[in-house]
């Protein structure tokens, strides 16, 4: 007797087997199977062994097509004659596994079926590459694999004789051991998603445009179970793809009611992709930590499918959602407390169990999922319960939120993730009791990053959809209105902001106080953008007001009140107090070191300001010194890549450059452009405004000519990324104008200035500052041109550069001191200011 007693198996009499032979049946091919890259990677798989164990695992999500790459692979080796004996088997449980090999055993060695578990052990043993047993080639087949301890001590043996193929949507490392390979399958790529569709369209003599199908193969995550059923359905409803797409897109809609009923499944299918993963889910829930897969994949399936940070799974608001609908091995409610590590485990169970693709070392995008297992998730959910749902993680990105956004990769990722819960739960986020704070942390973020236009078109929708869900009248329709205000008179449109503030401003006072803070908030938008619009001393008055009440109504410390003298000390500045602007800041700042601790954005920002009018004061040594001494506070706060270090070190060139050093200038932004490139991209609008000033100063360093060339091509750029009115557009025509003059084409640099001329004041006004800049440009090159009359008429406008912007003002010095030198030298003595 061999080992185990078990020689009695195989020595049994054998029935006259015919060779080669089938157990088991094998699915039948998929109508339009498609030759993808996933069958050459099996082949290669399998070429690659040699005489070694052939023991591929087909892993991977349900619908990606595991049965139908194992059956192409078993059909093609059984049609080449590469085995003798081809074993297919349903492997979804243990007993399904061991009662195929007891019929296999009967089959070919002709073993008593009375006893199932003898005759699945004598079928294993006589697979063992030992000498009396068979030397016959085989290919044995486990389809579906739902538990890999249902194979434990049913494994097929290694041998040279054997392949063994599994296909599974568990990734444990188990089935990995033993010599086993793991060949990964995933969706169609896209061009086998259209490739496939259009062949499955066209057996049923439809054709559709290519564009068509390769959106709908877009919309369908490029899923194989989901194209099919689709293409089922709209032949059966009669539907060409545009429309069905239209169906697809109706959130009002499920999976269910856009996909085949059972009755109508394609290709032999037994599960709608609806149904495909709720085996996996119930089996997920059951592994430890026990009842939290099912509450886990919904907070994913609100949130965006190509990559969720772990810092919003594993957030507080995330952890009491788990808990909340935590359930116990009996499906019923087990409010047990869920800590992160918990978390981080049941992301690891989803993995498993290919519902999630987890990849913890990659923090920012650590989960993906597919869109149709988020949306078949959604469809499981009641109204209530989605609501409730998204409510939840809009918290929980809120929560991952960083209060200074130093780790750009960090907040791009949670930005995506506010506009997936967006777009899949747009009501519930405006619904009571308000629109939710992460859409408008979503807005400033991208207007702080220098996404202009992105907020601006962010804030549109929050304001007209708070709007429709809250009333004109709600708080957080008036937040969005004041949102989209701002940041679009940060995009350029002053006229456009201003108007909307206006507008805002009586109509909240018709039903609140002015000394309401929300109102006295709208108020310090309001004045700040007049000042931007040139009216200067008008924003002065209205700031010290301002200041005023809301040191009466709350108090020296308030938010408000620190804003107003911010402002109030910049406006100064703004309108020629450069002395009074200096002084109000060195006022204001330890005033934010007070209240807020040195390290404080604010805190930062108010230094940097003080720094800046320093310099337009003259104090170029002091004002480089306190850029120096800030720019290291503020990588370490704020980070080196944060849009106000960057700002500081453009400062730190300036200041260099109005020193006189105008060679350090241009290096200083070189280097500057060279690390704002690849984080921002070349239309960011601080990217351009360090292109600005590098052509500037390399002017300014002696390179007229070159300077001429360089603004012609960057104002092609801006105009064409920020809009041929934004200001600074103006400002680069400003300064190009002033390089033609300065490299010899006189004549070319009053004509830019005439033609510029008529567009500053049409978008800021006549008496904005920077309007009478170029007016005093344009007479300056008049003089410079020899142009009649054109001294009196620079006097004539320095009386009125005096009156609007006052005696201090830097623009008013510099002109007397033109005036001045023209008329003690005979004009050989002039400035040509430029300002960027």
């Amino acid at each position: 007797m061999a080992d185990g007693g078990q020689v009695a198996y195989y020595a049994a009499p054998r029935p006259a087997v015919a060779w080669p032979h089938q157990v088991g049946v094998l699915p039948r091919q998929a109508d339009c199977f498609q030759d993808r890259a996933a069958v050459v990677q099996l082949e290669e798989a399998v070429a690659r062994g040699g005489t070694a164990v052939l023991c591929q695992v087909l892993a991977g999500m349900g619908g990606v097509g595991k049965t139908q790459l194992a059956a192409h692979h078993a059909r093609q080796v059984w049609a080449k004659g590469g085995v003798d004996l081809l074993v297919w088997i349903s492997a979804t449980t243990r007993e399904a596994v061991s009662s195929a090999y007891a019929r296999a055993a009967a089959e070919v060695l002709g073993t008593d079926l009375t006893d199932a578990e003898h005759a699945a052990s004598a079928f294993l043993a006589w697979l063992e590459p030992k000498a009396g047993t068979t030397q016959r080639r085989w290919l044995i087949v486990l389809d579906d694999v739902a538990d890999p301890a249902d194979l434990r001590s049913l494994w097929p043996p290694a041998s040279s004789q054997g392949q063994t193929l599994v296909t599974t949507r568990r990734r444990d490392a188990t089935l990995a051991g033993s010599g086993r390979r793991l060949v990964p399958v995933g969706l169609f790529t896209p061009d086998e998603a259209a490739a496939y569709l259009a062949t499955a369209m066209a057996i049923h003599g439809r054709l559709e445009y290519p564009d068509q199908l390769t959106a709908l193969a877009t919309d369908l995550g490029h899923l194989p179970l989901a194209l099919s059923q689709a293409v089922a359905y709209l032949i059966d409803a009669d539907l060409d793809c545009a429309a069905y797409r239209a169906l697809l897109a109706d959130r009002a809609r499920t999976l269910n009611d856009v996909l085949p009923d059972p009755s109508g499944l394609p290709d032999d299918q037994s599960t709608s992709v609806a149904a495909a993963w709720s085996l996996s889910i119930d089996r997920a829930d059951q592994l430890p930590p026990v009842g939290l897969a099912r509450p886990m994949l919904q907070l994913t399936a609100v949130l965006a499918p190509n990559g969720i940070p772990t810092p919003v799974l594993v957030s507080p608001t995330a952890l009491t959602y788990l808990a909340e609908h935590r359930t116990d091995t009996d499906g019923q409610a087990c409010a047990e407390e869920v800590t992160a590590q918990d978390a981080s485990r049941v992301l690891r169970t989803l993995h498993r169990l290919s519902l999630i693709d987890h990849a913890p070392g990659n923090v920012h995008q650590a989960v993906r999922i597919h869109q149709i297992v988020q949306r078949a998730t959604r469809d499981a959910l009641t109204t209530e319960q989605h609501d409730q749902l998204a409510r939840a993680a809009a918290d929980a990105v809120t929560d991952a939120w960083p209060e200074v956004e130093r780790d750009t990769a960090l907040v791009q990722a949670l930005r995506a993730n506010a506009d997936a819960l967006t777009r899949c739960a747009e009501d519930a986020l405006h619904g009571a009791p308000g629109a939710h704070p992460v859409l408008f942390l979503v807005g400033r973020s991208l207007g702080e990053s220098g996404q202009l236009s992105a907020a601006v078109d962010h804030f549109q929708r929050v304001a007209s959809t708070a709007h429709a869900h809250l009333g004109l009248d709600h708080p957080d329709t008036y937040t969005a209105r004041k949102e989209l205000a701002h940041w679009r008179g940060e995009a350029g449109d002053l006229v456009g902001a201003i108007a909307a503030l206006e507008e805002l401003l009586d109509q909240m006072l018709l039903t609140s106080s002015p000394d309401d803070p929300d109102i006295l908030a709208v108020r310090q938008d309001l004045v700040g953008r007049r000042g931007d619009a040139g009216d200067a001393a008008g924003a002065v008055t209205a700031f010290e007001e301002l200041c005023e009440q809301t040191l009466r109504v709350l108090g020296p410390d308030h938010l408000h009140t620190r804003v107003a003298r911010h402002n109030l000390a910049a406006s100064r500045g703004e309108a020629g107090d450069v002395a009074g602007a200096v002084a109000a800041f060195e006022e204001l700042l330890p005033d934010q070191e007070r209240v807020l601790g040195p390290n404080h954005p604010e805190t930062l920002r108010a230094r940097a300001h003080l720094a800046h009018w320093r310099d337009e004061a003259g104090d170029v040594a002091g004002a480089v010194a306190a850029f120096e001494e800030l720019l290291p506070d503020q990588e370490r706060v704020l980070g080196p890549n944060h849009p106000e270090t960057l700002m500081t070190r453009a400062s730190i060139g300036r200041s260099r450059g109005n020193a006189g050093d105008t060679d350090g200038a241009a290096e200083e932004f070189e280097k500057l452009l060279d690390q704002m490139l690849p984080l921002l991209g070349p239309d960011h609008p601080e990217v351009l405004s360090a292109r600005h000033n590098l052509v500037h100063w390399r002017g300014q360093a002696g390179d007229a000519a070159g300077a001429v060339t360089a603004f012609e091509e960057l104002l092609g750029h801006m105009s064409r990324v920020l809009g041929p009115d934004h200001p600074s557009v103006l400002t680069a025509r400003h300064n190009l104008a002033g390089s033609r003059g300065e490299a010899g084409d006189v004549a070319g640099a009053v004509a830019a200035f005439e033609e510029l001329l008529p567009d500053r004041e049409r978008v800021l006004g006549p008496n904005h500052p920077l309007t009478l800049l170029s007016r005093q440009q344009l007479a300056t090159w008049r003089v410079t041109a020899g142009t009649a009359g054109s001294l009196a008429a620079f006097e004539e406008l320095l009386n009125q550069m005096q009156q609007v912007l006052g005696l201090e003002h830097p623009f008013v010095i510099t002109a007397k001191r033109n005036l001045v030198g023209w008329q003690g030298e005979a004009g050989n003595t002039h400035d040509h200011p430029s300002t960027d």
